[in-house]
């Protein structure tokens, strides 16, 4: 086998050097070349030989020093797949290559992964902290660091502002002081992890505790399997002081204007109500996927004599003990939430407002995690050799590989489904029959991890109502769009979220939101992620249509993947390297408003 990939590499690496035609030779009928920063200073999945082709052209990519890493091993379908080293003029990098039995490349994966004379200061790298020998007057370390904290926004200008101080904010602050370079985190709430600790009181992570690692630093590995949000909210709190981020606490972003004869952005800040002005390099939207509640207009809710109110302010059931509740949506807190109040001693109904992809949770745990769980690790699988393992699939094979797990776990939890659907529960697994991680990757929203709410559905312990809430009726009764009325003395709307456009155009305009267009999703043409196919993640850790701003967000695993790389780019833009982007979204491309809501809770 590795006779087989070295005769590849030698093929792929001298095509670089004879152009376009020779390099799509070493490619099979059917090719990936998905790129990270490496050659174009972008995230970038080339798709067949006429992709390939444009890139080499319109790239030029060199490199040398191409090597193999380890021993190749054949894969499940019986493909040979090997890791790679090679260097660029700038970057030391890694690849990952999938080759036909023919000798032809399947997938090749190449990412850029420190810049050449930059290491990251850790290990033997790391600083002395106290150099040996006398010295009077010696400011300790930490308080050096509290004080170029200080200075950074007072006496000197950040070269990074982010805008949203949870686990995306705080995973990329992480990473840029780790490189040293000089960044801002603005976050409304008074300190890290507030945005945990504000949600309703039964929150659980809904993906395990080894999925959640953030950069640099594991959770404990005695915590439990599904951690609770406090337990969250408490990490980051701790993670970010441990990582010495700069962050900002009660700091709002009034206006974010791009100076384009100065290159500089212009942040207007109102930071514990002083007004603050910032003039960064590069801006970064770490507000997560999703902007402001979506609360639909209810007619006659001004007489309704209960309580209205929207997922995103419950806090816990208790007061409602004995009381008619009503909770509108069907995917994750929405489940939450109804479980929450059953528990609490509520008469509890779910309306459904339309088909939900439900998976049991052992059987999430089973069918995703593999790179990441305990197993993984006693075979030497670290966190970051599991998320660059998930770099080499690109989205399109993805989709194929989803298609088949959707299958199997239709056909183990057969009788689960049948229970659902006796219960008058309307699933859905997806248009394409790709399941939960599609509907993820497309549009963040339309499914549920099963944590015992289902169950509860099933034995008719939460009763179960179809259609859509349209408001409430003279004697203050729930009222559906089908003219059913239902008791209720407390509405809980799961009704998901408006898209991030909306909330980010408050700060930075309009024309600005436009010009950047959607977030998230891959173009697929489904529900909720209209296309043109982009094969990536849409806007996401890479340089978008606007000027210097850029996108962090994601689940925690996504988000602590690929922090990396967008650190990366910023890094070596801050140390002046060229950065020259191949295939970087025009305004015309990525000028389409976005505006479509995220049924989060539908």
């Amino acid at each position: 086998m590795a006779a087989l990939v070295s005769s590849w590499l030698e093929r792929f690496a001298h095509a670089l050097e004879g152009g376009e035609e020779e390099v799509v030779q070493v490619f099979g009928a059917e090719c990936y070349w998905r790129d990270i920063v490496a050659f174009t200073w972008n995230i970038k999945t080339m798709e067949g030989h006429e992709a390939i082709r444009d890139m080499v052209r319109g790239s030029a990519p060199r490199a040398q020093n191409w090597a193999l890493k380890g021993e190749p091993k054949e894969d499940s379908d019986g493909r040979i797949e090997a890791w790679l080293t090679f260097e660029t003029e700038q970057l030391n990098c890694v690849g990952h290559v999938r080759l036909n039995e023919d000798g032809t490349c399947w997938t090749l994966t190449t990412i850029g992964d420190e810049l050449k004379g930059y290491p990251e200061p850790c290990g033997p790298k790391r600083s002395e902290g106290r150099p040996y020998g006398s010295l009077r007057n010696r400011v300790p370390i930490s308080r050096q660091a509290e004080e170029a904290k200080a200075a950074l926004g007072a006496k000197e200008q950040p070269f990074v502002v982010i805008v949203g101080g949870s686990q995306c904010g705080l995973a990329l602050a992480a990473r840029l002081q780790r490189l040293n370079v000089p960044n801002i985190v603005l976050d409304s709430n008074p300190q890290p992890g507030d945005s945990w600790r504000n949600r309703y009181d039964c929150l659980h992570l809904h993906d395990p505790v080894f999925a959640n690692h953030l950069p640099h630093l594991p959770m404990p590995d005695h915590w439990p399997l599904w951690p609770h949000k406090d337990q969250m909210a408490d990490w980051l709190d701790i993670y970010a002081r441990v990582m010495e981020v700069n962050f900002w606490g009660r700091s709002t972003c009034l206006s974010s204007t791009w100076d384009a004869t100065q290159k500089h952005w212009t942040v207007k800040v109102d930071r514990n109500g002083e007004e603050v002005t910032l003039r960064p390099k590069h801006l970064v939207l770490a507000t997560g996927l999703y902007g402001s509640p979506y609360i639909p207009n209810l007619s006659g809710q001004d007489t309704f004599p209960g309580d209205v109110l929207h997922s995103s302010v419950f806090v816990n059931g208790k007061k409602y003990q004995g009381k008619k509740a009503v909770v509108v949506g069907s995917n994750t807190s929405a489940h939450d939430i109804a479980e929450d109040l059953w528990e609490c001693g509520a008469e509890v109904t779910m309306v459904q407002r339309s088909p939900t992809m439900i998976i049991h949770i052992d059987t999430q745990l089973k069918t995703v995690f593999g790179l990441h769980d305990d197993e993984a690790k006693a075979k030497g699988i670290t966190t970051e050799e599991g998320d660059l393992i998930s770099t080499t699939y690109p989205f399109k094979v993805v989709t194929e590989l989803q298609k088949k797990r959707c299958q199997e776990i239709r056909e183990t939890d057969a009788d689960y489904y049948k229970k659902l659907e006796a219960a008058g529960f309307r699933l859905d697994f997806g248009e394409d029959e790709t399941a939960n991680i599609m509907m993820f990757l497309r549009r963040g929203a339309g499914y549920y991890f099963d944590t015992g709410a289902s169950d509860l559905i099933i034995r008719k312990e939460v009763k179960l109502q179809q259609g859509d809430m349209k408001g409430f009726t003279p004697g203050g009764r729930v009222l559906l769009g089908d003219g059913t009325e239902l008791e209720a003395d407390v509405v809980v709307l799961g009704t998901g979220y408006r898209p991030l456009n909306d909330t980010v155009s408050r700060f930075l305009g309009k024309d600005v939101t436009e010009k950047l267009g959607r977030v998230w999703g891959l173009g697929s043409g489904f529900e909720g992620d209209p296309g043109p196919w982009e094969g990536e993640l849409r806007n996401m850790w890479k340089p978008t249509a606007v000027e210097h701003l850029w996108v962090q967000g994601g689940n925690l695993g996504f988000s602590r993947n690929y922090s990396k790389y967008l650190a990366l780019q910023l890094q070596a833009r801050f140390l002046g390297l060229p950065t020259p982007v191949y295939g970087a979204p025009s305004a015309a491309i990525a000028g389409t408003s976005g505006r479509g809501l995220n049924r989060g809770g539908s």
